[in-house]
């Protein structure tokens, strides 16, 4: 599946294109429970999979900040294309905490190899031959069927040492996909399951969880190659690395975003039609209630992206990043998903039946963003905890 691009197209149009030929194949690629390969192929086209990758094995090096748009403009016509999307941004940002050896060979066949993966300690490993041997079973591991790579947890475990969780990167030829993707929503992401049984994976393939949550990305240097491709540049030149906490939640909400922006669209044109055909003395909900409808779900659907691109431009600023505002950045990710969540809900309550029809893309939009929001790492409480613990600290006064 990878190839040698010898330059990116200009984003936005390209994303555009995308969600059209997402959006056209979505009805079939949701019975399929996958995305259509000529889909897979447009995404990597368009340098999704490179965006993160260093520019030493001819990615990009690039920033957070100019996913917004282009996630986004997917995600209005096919939320589980820009889920797909945003895996591979996430998991080739994640492939460049390997070793430089270990780099070299998910990339050796280009910038564009499709990581995939899970980041839940749903494996085992063991210290041989200079490396691991690695077993485990991953569930809602999103586009797995047209990957090259996977990034798997497992916990490593050493004589007379605790066990230390570490990411292993298998390929495909060496794990094993059951089709057990079943929920309502996201559909056509095929989260399916991996598993990996017994497999010899070299010291160079695996890297500890803890780099990626400091953001510390292996031989990182002052020349940005890794650095850039492992955290993201600003525009002051290489960036430090960016822990995981601190934009995880980005790659998660940015289709939601698409979602709801999609839903708004949709829904202003129905609303256009009713009241383009509002009749006195016939029975309707009124001018006032599409104005009100269209006005709080609007406002919703531009604070979530406000939060976002905030998020987004810490990310990039070539700083270090404070506790405080990795801990914001997932509280801000969880609120974000409550308000694209209500501002859709508010939307498909007030479509009518029409929207609600198995022919309407309302519908699509509506299943995918709840499916997207019941993701554990866009639960409040927890964030809210995460939060107050940095922005309200108990102790001696």
């Amino acid at each position: 599946m990878p190839q040698q691009t010898q330059s990116a197209p200009e984003p936005a149009l390209t994303a555009r294109a995308v969600g059209a030929l997402a959006a056209d194949r979505a009805e079939a690629a949701e019975a399929a429970r996958s995305l259509d390969p000529d889909v897979v192929r447009a995404l990597l086209d368009a340098g999704f999979a490179r965006h993160f990758v260093p520019v030493a094995h001819g990615g990009h090096a690039g920033g957070f900040g100019a996913l917004t748009d282009a996630v986004t403009t997917v995600g209005a016509s096919c939320p589980a294309t820009a889920w797909c999307a945003s895996i591979a941004l996430s998991l080739s940002r994640m492939a460049g905490f390997l070793p430089e050896e270990g780099r070299g060979r998910i990339w050796q066949d280009g910038p564009d190899a499709l990581v995939v993966g899970s980041v839940s300690p749903r494996g085992r490993a063991l210290p041989a031959d200079g490396g691991w041997q690695l077993t485990g079973t991953w569930p809602y591991v999103s586009a797995v069927e047209h990957s090259d790579w996977a990034l798997v947890l497992g916990l490593a475990k050493t004589p007379d040492a605790p066990a230390e969780r570490r990411i292993f990167a298998v390929p495909r030829s060496a794990y094993a996909i059951e089709r057990t993707w079943s929920d309502i929503g996201m559909r056509a992401s095929g989260s399916h399951t991996l598993t990996v049984d017994d497999l010899h994976v070299p010291a160079e393939m695996s890297f500890p969880v803890d780099d990626l949550m400091a953001g510390r990305p292996a031989g990182a240097g002052a020349d940005g190659g890794v650095s850039g491709g492992a955290g993201g540049a600003g525009a002051g030149g290489a960036a430090p690395g960016v822990p995981l906490a601190a934009v995880n939640g980005l790659f998660f909400c940015l289709p939601m975003l698409g979602a709801a922006e999609g839903a708004l669209a949709h829904w202003s044109a129905y609303a256009q039609d009713r009241l383009r055909a509002e009749r006195p003395g016939v029975p309707g909900p009124g001018r006032a209630f599409y104005e009100e409808t269209l006005a709080r779900a609007g406002g919703e659907i531009d604070a979530a992206r406000l939060l976002l691109e905030r998020i987004a431009a810490v990310a990039d600023s070539g700083r270090e990043i404070t506790p405080l505002e990795t801990a914001r950045a997932q509280r801000d990710c969880a609120l974000v998903a409550d308000l694209l969540v209500g501002s859709v809900d508010r939307l498909f309550r007030a479509s009518g039946t029409a929207g609600h029809s198995e022919s309407s893309p309302l519908q699509r939009l509506w299943r995918d963003v709840h499916s997207a929001a019941g993701h554990i790492v866009l639960q409040f409480g927890p964030n809210a905890s995460a939060y107050a613990a940095q922005a309200l600290p108990v102790g001696p006064a």
